[in-house]
């Protein structure tokens, strides 16, 4: 991080005791298979994302029926790992579906977040920790990990081997904005109960008076406070907080989407044309570096009434765009492979490609796509729906489509065999963040819903 302000403000961070020794050497990527033999057609690009979700949330059967879907393959090293956010954009992607699957797969996920709300090992404030283990695995130092999502003793399996043991607001917010939509499409009362809980554990935790306002960023595995604001994190409460304030007619939620806002507002930077990252302090804006989530997540969050700040999205496609291919140091890709799309932040653009991204990782690609965010900005430009946004859309989605056709081939979940050509990788290439961690080319859960997300036109954002 040096030269760098500050410490990781993404909600991605690892906010509990770090990734220890997890094994993230680059994947191998491979070649497509076939499709369908004897005539049969393949199916649809979103329809294999979609078996993607399906597979990684039924890895683990010898474990009972209520359980998370797991966010990376075996390969990237973090066995079973359930991260909260993957967790609540596989519930949005399900239900983007509109059809009795999808419904019931994101009901059964929605119902292991509320599990887990109400039998955590050591709290019961309505807290979610950053991540949970949802099958066994012997650990790195040989350790086994017999449990699946719901120990012996009816609690349920924090992430402490890798430190995943502290809450995010951005975490929250997310299962908060999932737990409403299921509210929303099921009229279970349950689902507004679960979010309602959400929402008042970030007043408790995050609202602070500082001079820039907003709400803070959570608490660490030990429970103590964290002083930075994130813009992302404040985004998500624009949806959460206004999506509570027209499921329960409470006006106190408008107040506190209101905070929220102000806070991203006050990020805005007119002369470029983008948002800032966030502050450390509360006092001082930090200005590097610049994310891509914050670029696209706030449009899909503003109501039509804010297009000023669409500019972010022409910001996010001219400064972060990134084409990868063989050629590249670094780099990954299969020859004669080539995918374009859009990087983590604007550090990713400068990474040292001589060094690890961290101890034990591979040397990052700057080029590398992140597809999560490529399929944020599909997504936003199909919203923003300005002359020429639908073309640009169709060439992210099309650099999506083929890498869920061709990359991360032979990868498993729970040991188990994917589904063919199915689920899209997170990296195109390993690829450093700026916040401290990169993102590598396993298949991953949060990716994957991202692009069917975007494929299906589904703003998760806008309550």
């Amino acid at each position: 991080m040096t030269g760098r302000q500050g410490p990781a403000l993404s909600r991605r961070s690892l906010i509990g005791a770090g990734l220890g020794a997890a094994a993230v050497a680059a994947a191998g990527s491979g070649q497509a298979r076939a499709a369908g033999s004897g005539g049969t057609r393949p199916a649809s690009a979103p329809a294999r994302g979609h078996a993607f979700l399906a597979a990684a949330m039924d890895a683990y059967p010898d474990h009972g029926d209520l359980r998370l879907t797991q966010s990376y393959t075996d390969q990237a090293g973090l066995f079973s790992t359930a991260f909260t956010y993957d967790n609540a954009l596989a519930v949005l992607a399900h239900l983007a579906t509109r059809t009795a699957d999808g419904l019931a797969r994101a009901t059964a996920l929605g119902d292991a977040l509320l599990y887990a709300q109400s039998h955590d090992p050591a709290y019961d404030d309505g807290r979610l920790r950053q991540a949970y283990n949802v099958g066994p695995y012997t650990f790195y130092d040989g350790s086994p990990q017999p449990d699946g999502f719901v120990r012996p003793d009816g609690t349920v399996n924090v992430g402490t081997q890798f430190g995943f043991t502290g809450t995010a607001v951005g975490d929250m917010a997310w299962a908060g904005i999932a737990l409403g939509a299921l509210a929303r499409r099921t009229g279970a009362r349950r689902f507004l109960t679960g979010a309602v809980r959400i929402g008042e554990w970030i007043e408790r935790t995050g609202r602070t008076d500082e001079p820039l306002g907003g709400y803070k960023f959570g608490v660490d595995g030990a429970n103590q406070r964290l002083p930075f604001t994130s813009t992302e994190h404040n985004t998500d409460l624009i949806c959460l907080f206004g999506r509570l304030g027209r499921l329960t007619g409470d006006r106190v939620w408008r107040e506190r989407r209101a905070r929220a806002e102000a806070f991203v507002r006050r990020m805005w930077e007119p002369d470029g044309g983008f948002f800032y990252t966030g502050t450390n302090d509360g006092v001082t804006v930090n200005t590097s570096p610049i994310p891509e989530d914050t670029q696209t997540w706030t449009h899909l969050a503003f109501s039509s009434s804010t297009r000023r700040y669409a500019r972010s999205l022409d910001w996010a496609a001219a400064e972060l765009a990134v084409v990868d291919h063989a050629g590249r140091p670094n780099s990954t890709v299969p020859a004669g492979q080539t995918y374009e799309g859009v990087t983590f932040s604007s550090a990713s653009l400068v990474a040292n490609e001589d060094a690890p991204i961290a101890a034990g990782q591979p040397k990052p690609d700057r080029n590398g796509v992140w597809f999560e965010g490529t399929a944020h900005l599909a997504l936003a430009l199909r919203d923003r729906g300005a002359r020429g946004d639908e073309a640009r859309a169709r060439r992210l989605l099309a650099s999506l489509e083929r890498a869920q056709e061709l990359l991360g081939d032979g990868q498993t979940v729970g040991g188990r065999a994917l589904p063919e050509r199915a689920g899209v990788v997170s990296a195109s290439s390993p690829l450093d963040t700026g916040f401290g961690f990169g993102y590598y080319p396993y298949r991953h859960t949060g990716a994957t819903a991202w692009y069917v997300m975007a494929a299906a036109r589904y703003n998760p954002l806008r309550a």
